[in-house]
């Protein structure tokens, strides 16, 4: 597929997070973009407000008329869509050219030199930092980023084509679709085990991907992790390692130590001992590449954040209120030590939708154990996603599960007018599914109060 011959480019699926940073950047380059997803959110607004043509409409009369002509249009889609979805199913009916999103992902980055960020946790942070210590560095690079990153304001950072970032991502063995250049694997956690059955055939995907790099590539990867490659972590043995931590002002003060040298005093405002990791070897891996040391120190410390990510609500001395995508029990524990060690002496609620009816089948009890850290536990129901229900997996069952006396189950509908009973100090709302678009209501809702 020659993408310089393409003119249209349909996406089924439009509004993930994903696939609307291909959107933006088939838009920036001078594509005609349209597509289809089945509510209207904040991502397609901001689509829309860039000229994207989104609908809501599953009718393959809506659909455009140019978008028809199979001969210069291609057809992406996420695997979230139903494959009985009308317009997908016209597209394959008619002879379109269909490619997943990971397919394209490929296509664009096969010829430049690319960064592929790997792993079960932390992919989405990692690459946006990545991204961002390029782009402040001055490096020609485009960054495809499952998040939106606090200092664009987007999930697509474009400062040229020389260098792409992008996700490896392993749900479906998407991640086979790349070839990169450089690549890391931060974990290898045992998840989406509706696709792989077992953690083994999960391990044995990684192992694929790390075949999928280019020759003369390099690999890196977690201290704990058993693959070949140059290692970074706490461990004074590893290749790249941080040192001398403590925290000032709300901030990380570290070292960083390098096989050729130690930069000293480097500053990280993320909070989580996860998230100095995920600094480490994004810097580790801009390094490799030959980017200055001092640029990329520098460019550490302006990091914002993502979207989602440990993101701050509410932040007052009485009062503080964090949303955050955990959505497995590693990343609820990884959520809760970043907390604590924040706010050491504040009660902490976590308000958790889970996400998956399979996910929290696989690991109710982990679940459990990592939710009943905290002070306090409200559950909504299971977000589904894809999924149909599973007899005997609801929030009710892992309630019971959780050894916490401060626990209840609340339904969406009703957590607003609920959260004027909590009283807390730190007020956390965790999970992947549309919790997240209860955020700005409950914030309003604090506000108010407060």
């Amino acid at each position: 597929m020659n993408l310089k011959n393409i003119h249209n480019v349909y996406f089924v699926g439009i509004g993930g997070i994903g696939m609307s940073a291909l959107a933006r950047y088939f838009k920036f380059n001078n594509k005609n973009v349209a597509g289809y997803d089945k509510t209207k959110t904040e991502i397609t607004k901001a689509l829309e407000a860039l000229g994207i043509q989104v609908s809501t409409d599953d009718n393959v009369n809506k659909i455009p008329a140019e978008y028809l002509n199979k001969e210069n249009t291609i057809i992406v889609y996420t695997p979230a869509i139903p494959s009985t979805h009308s317009e997908l199913t016209y597209f394959r009916q008619h002879d379109f050219n269909i490619y997943k999103r990971a397919e394209i992902l490929g296509h664009i980055t096969k010829d430049t030199y690319c960064l592929g960020v790997a792993g079960t946790h932390g992919k989405t942070t990692t690459s946006s930092i990545l991204g961002h210590l390029l782009a402040e560095s001055g490096t020609d690079v485009t960054a495809f980023l499952g998040g939106i990153a606090e200092n664009y304001n987007s999930n697509l950072i474009l400062k040229g084509n020389e260098i792409t970032v992008v996700e490896a991502d392993e749900f479906d063995r998407s991640f086979l679709q790349l070839s990169p250049d450089i690549a890391c694997i931060t974990s290898t956690d045992a998840d989406h085990l509706d696709i792989y059955g077992e953690k083994e055939a999960l391990l044995d995907s990684f192992i694929a991907f790390t075949k999928c790099i280019k020759p003369n590539g390099k690999l890196f990867v977690h201290e704990d992790i058993q693959l070949d490659g140059i290692t970074y972590g706490f461990k004074e043995t590893s290749n790249y390692h941080i040192k001398n931590i403590s925290i000032r002002d709300g901030a990380y003060v570290f070292d960083i130590v390098t096989p050729s040298e130690i930069i000293e005093d480097v500053q990280f405002h993320l909070p989580g001992r996860h998230n100095l990791l995920n600094g480490l070897v994004a810097f580790a891996m801009a390094e490799k590449i030959g980017t200055p040391t001092d640029r990329l120190a520098k460019a550490l410390k302006s990091f914002k954040g993502v979207q989602r990510r440990f993101s701050y609500q509410i932040k007052t001395d009485d009062f503080v209120f964090i949303d955050d995508y955990a959505h497995h029990p590693t990343e609820i524990n990884a959520l809760h030590q970043a907390v604590r060690e924040m706010y050491p002496a504040k009660k902490i609620t976590a308000i958790f939708q889970p996400h998956l009816f399979s996910r929290t089948k696989d690991f109710a009890d982990e679940f459990a154990e990592s939710l009943a850290q905290f002070d306090e536990i409200i559950l909504l129901e299971i977000y589904p996603a894809r999924e149909k229900p599973i007899e005997g997996i609801t929030s009710s069952w892992l309630l019971s599960k959780i050894k916490n006396d401060q626990k209840q189950l609340v339904t969406k509908e009703n957590l607003i007018d609920h959260i004027k009973n909590i009283k807390t100090d730190v007020l956390l709302t965790v999970g992947a599914g549309d919790i997240g678009a209860e955020v700005e209501k409950i914030k309003n809702k604090l506000t108010i109060e407060n």
